[in-house]
């Protein structure tokens, strides 16, 4: 594993059925995977909301939710309210899943590529010039 790699062997627990799944099976089918933290008490989260839908549309991106120490009913009413921009959502309820990542806080974003390497890092709520950097390197 090199250093820009995440580590993807832990199991992860899913938000809405409460699934359990090993996250390297989760990181298979696409070029590039969208990891981003967040939770319903973040208040950058919700600023962010409509750049993760409108990255959705991305069909080249699976899109990851990791919910930090969040309660599932807040979890579940934020997406109700802001929109689920997400194609799976796990749970990270003591935080130990984003800081295997190396995230410090919410919002964090990750673009992975099939390889489980980092191309790029976003602290704090995605932009629209963090918006068009992504669909620029997942679009060729």
């Amino acid at each position: 594993m090199s250093e820009n790699q995440i580590f993807t062997d832990f199991e992860v627990v899913e938000l809405i059925d409460e699934k359990k799944i090993n996250f390297n099976k989760v990181l298979f089918g696409k070029n590039f995977y969208l990891i981003n933290i967040w939770s319903s008490w973040c208040e950058p989260c919700k600023d962010e909301s409509d750049k993760l839908l409108e990255l959705k549309n991305d069909t080249s991106i699976m899109m990851i939710g990791i919910n930090y120490k969040d309660k599932k009913k807040n979890a579940l009413n934020f997406l109700k309210l802001h929109g689920d921009p997400f194609d799976q959502i796990f749970i990270d309820k003591q935080g130990t899943i984003s800081i295997n990542f190396g995230a410090y806080g919410v919002p964090e974003t990750f673009l992975v590529d099939e390889d489980n390497k980092v191309l790029k890092k976003y602290i704090g709520p995605l932009n629209d010039k963090d918006v068009y950097e992504i669909k620029n390197i997942t679009n060729h």
